[in-house]
């Protein structure tokens, strides 16, 4: 990994086994990543980039103008997202299991006396996971029929550059826990998007053209994901 600058943007720049350049500007911050072809040279990928400035700063400016989710230090009080609704934390310390429930605009959870955050943290993850895999096993088999795809493996994980991804020799999804937190319009949107994956790999305009018909508001859908808070997390790539 290398790092190169162009004007005031600094970029990692990643050489691989790849025909052709690909750039990424990723959340939360806009952070510029460039995946270029191991024999291309310096000079060809910063003219490559340079083409690009006004689309990265653009992408910059979207994500410096979203709305950022408070601070995770799990105290009542702070919000927290479920299918893109903002609810209150009610943290109740009482001696027994741990558990979480929601109801009246509030995510309450219920934690021994003297929890540290990080297993605060867990539960409520945990809550998301389970929350989240419920409503996919019910996208997923009308889906798969209507797509005319069948034995897709699939998987919830932490993801921090992607909201979903596919190994189409594999027959395997992979879905960002963080989309529990996203309207449920964003998870149905990547669950197709993956799943025509399967019948393009590519972001051609056949892939386009399969999700304009399975899909026709992929586009709107994809928008609201985008303008949706971020994580308040600094990640790391």
């Amino acid at each position: 990994m290398a790092m190169i600058q162009i004007g005031s943007i600094a970029m990692q720049l990643n050489r691989k086994a790849i025909k052709n350049l690909h750039i990424s500007v990723l959340p939360p911050d806009g952070r510029v990543r460039i995946s270029a072809p191991a024999s291309m040279t310096d000079t060809a990928i910063r003219m490559a980039v340079i083409s690009r400035i006004p689309w990265i700063r653009k992408q910059q400016s979207d994500f410096a103008r979203q709305p950022r989710q408070s601070d995770r230090e799990m105290v009542s009080g702070e919000c927290h997202y479920l299918w893109g609704r903002r609810y209150r934390l009610n943290l109740v310390e009482r001696k027994g299991r741990h558990e979480l429930s929601v109801g009246g605009g509030k995510i309450h959870l219920y934690v021994n006396p003297g929890t540290s955050l990080d297993k605060k943290g867990l539960v409520l993850s945990e809550f998301y996971r389970d929350a989240l895999k419920a409503r996919i096993a019910e996208l997923m088999a009308a889906w798969q029929q209507h797509i005319g795809v069948a034995d897709v493996c699939w998987g919830v994980k932490k993801m921090k550059t992607k909201w979903g991804s596919c190994n189409a020799d594999a027959k395997r999804i992979w879905l960002n826990l963080e989309l529990a937190k996203k309207p449920p319009e964003c998870l149905e949107f990547i669950l197709v998007h993956e799943l025509v994956h399967l019948l393009e790999r590519r972001h051609n305009d056949r892939f386009k053209a399969h999700m304009d018909r399975f899909l026709p508001d992929w586009r709107e859908r994809r928008t609201l994901l985008n303008q949706s808070p971020l994580a308040n997390e600094r990640w790391i790539y």
